[in-house]
């Protein structure tokens, strides 16, 4: 599911628990306990009303724990960018030298500038997501690389042994 859709998601839910009126319910129960007389009656209104409040209590906090884990999904700090960055460095480096004439490295080299962290803090506030958008095609560019190597090495094999 796109992340609008799981957000759109989780606010109807948010809304909706806040439209609940928990409190003016809660007030109304309370209010129509005190002239009771039963206690048997007045010990379930208050059971039901505690497990009211921990139930809505279960689902804030379920909702702000799926609202963390889309956010973290988006967000990444200064120290995993500086980190990123010099990952990507260093598998463009080693890249280079397993293939020199592998085709896009220039791509991937260009795109390392734009791994730092005012480029992608900058993005980010303007809503990029830079998971999908050079997670997602370096993951693809590194796989193709190692199946381009593998198929190179195997080919040299094979011709090695026809002779």
């Amino acid at each position: 599911m796109e992340i609008t859709n799981v957000l759109t998601e989780m606010a109807k839910s948010l809304a909706t628990l806040a439209l609940k009126g928990t409190a003016t319910v809660i007030h109304s129960k309370i209010e129509s306990v005190k002239l009771e007389k039963n206690a048997e009656k007045i010990r379930t209104t208050y059971d039901e009303i505690v497990n009211q409040l921990l139930s809505e209590r279960e689902e804030a906090i379920r909702l702000a724990q799926a609202y963390k884990e889309e956010l973290d999904k988006v967000q990444i700090s200064d120290e995993d960018i500086s980190h990123l960055h010099n990952t990507v460095k260093s598998i463009l480096e080693i890249l280079k030298k397993l293939v020199p004439d592998l085709d896009g490295l220039e791509f991937f080299e260009e795109m390392k500038g734009l791994i730092s962290v005012d480029v992608l803090k900058t993005m980010q506030l303007l809503g990029f997501n830079y998971k999908a958008a050079i997670g997602e095609p370096l993951t693809k560019f590194c796989a193709e690389s190692i199946e381009h190597f593998s198929s190179s090495v195997k080919k040299k094999n094979i011709n090695k042994n026809k002779r």
